[in-house]
């Protein structure tokens, strides 16, 4: 086999080439501190990097979702805080107003602070999150949820709530729809309530209302007519007497029927009677209505009672639909730190696979960099050789 000079050359430029882009490289991947800068270095690899590379993106998302959960419920917990505040607030002014030594005039007093906290909690109910979401308008984040039409107020949401992803396969709602907190609630004691008779002459007054078997309430509607101060019947809806007792005013009296208890103090006139049917649905605002609408009735007496009473049941319940919807954003902002701390281990692990498949190991590199070298500077030697020799140089 004949080797030419001119082949030899050749052969030492080839060399000095790979030398040089091999060096490159080497050079690239200690610079980037990745083994892996293009799919050709390690194709399976690079697919196993970016497989990782959109969990651990997804997590970081995950996280966001939760930082952004977290700051809604603690704002809607911090209106139903305040929500609380005010019925507390609004069950002492009951007390205050149905007690016998108030006048037409300290309860016309009460009834205006009353007032003043129905347009507190139109506001609270109307509040906005940090991105000018309204809080409790179901989906309907951008329009006002409660208007006032006609005296009343109107519900414009609706009852869906938003959700986030928490976590894969996990949806946490960040909020509450206001139909849920402030207009679907229980009246009289979610079971049963009570109203007196529009006809009542005597001073007969409803008071603690009970459930004593469950399983006997058939949701009906009753009707307990006094025949005498001293008697009284229990009608169904059509007229038949299904119970019946006597009457004494000693501060204990209780009419028990069909599982159900109702207290009963005063002394009723014949023809007196209260009405028991189960429980139905009103609005914090219709309650606060018909509680100011009470206090203002000329004199008191047993009416005026007898309404504060009924709605003294219906703001219990408000009190307690507020009470139960904050334990259960307690309960989600809890589910929401447990999966933040989960996110966080699971992006430690996906980082450390990451780096695992692409970081680059820097001793092994910079020995690699440093063979790489003298092979490149013993390839330039040999070509520099190569390239002066000629047969003239034996022929001397």
């Amino acid at each position: 086999m004949r080797v030419s000079t001119s082949w030899m050359a050749q052969q030492s430029v080839s060399s000095m080439l790979d030398g040089q882009a091999s060096l490159s490289d080497l050079q690239n991947r200690i610079s980037s501190g990745k083994r892996i800068n293009q799919p050709s270095d390690d194709p399976v690899g690079a697919a196993r990097a970016l497989e990782l590379g959109h969990m651990d993106a997804d997590v970081a998302q995950y996280q966001r979702n939760i930082t952004s959960a977290n700051a809604r419920l603690g704002l809607e917990d911090q209106a139903l805080s305040t929500t609380s505040d005010a019925l507390t607030r609004v069950r002492t002014l009951v007390l205050q107003g149905i007690n016998g030594t108030q006048t037409d005039q300290t309860r016309a007093d009460i009834a205006a602070e009353l007032s003043q906290i129905r347009t507190q909690l139109m506001g609270l109910a109307n509040g906005k999150d940090g991105n000018g979401d309204y809080l409790f308008a179901g989906n309907r984040t951008g329009g006002q949820p409660f208007s006032a039409q006609g005296g009343a107020v109107v519900y414009n949401g609706d009852d869906g709530q938003r959700m986030v992803a928490a976590g894969p396969g996990m949806q946490v709602a960040t909020g509450d729809p206001g139909s849920a907190v402030f207009m679907n609630i229980p009246t009289g004691n979610g079971t049963f309530q009570v109203s007196s008779g529009a006809g009542n002459t005597g001073t007969a007054v409803a008071g603690t209302i009970s459930v004593a078997d469950r399983t006997q309430w058939d949701d009906g509607n009753y009707t307990i007519a006094f025949t005498s101060a001293t008697a009284y019947e229990v009608r169904d809806a059509s007229n038949n007497v299904v119970s019946s007792g006597t009457y004494a005013d000693d501060g204990n009296a209780v009419v028990a029927f069909r599982g159900v208890q109702v207290g009963i103090s005063g002394t009723p006139a014949a023809g007196d009677s209260f009405s028991v049917g189960p429980s139905g649905e009103q609005d914090i605002f219709s309650t606060l209505d018909n509680i100011i609408g009470a206090l203002k009735t000329t004199g008191g007496g047993p009416a005026m009672k007898n309404a504060l009473n009924a709605q003294f049941s219906n703001l219990d319940q408000a009190i307690d639909t507020v009470t139960q919807t904050r334990a259960a954003i307690g309960g989600r902002m809890n589910a929401l730190d447990q999966q933040q701390s989960l996110n966080g281990d699971l992006s430690l692990q996906y980082q450390g696979a990451l780096s695992d498949v692409q970081d680059l190991d820097y001793y092994d590199a910079i020995s690699k960099l440093n063979l790489q070298n003298t092979a490149l500077q013993a390839a330039q030697m040999t070509y520099t050789k190569v390239q002066g020799s000629t047969l003239f140089d034996y022929l001397k």
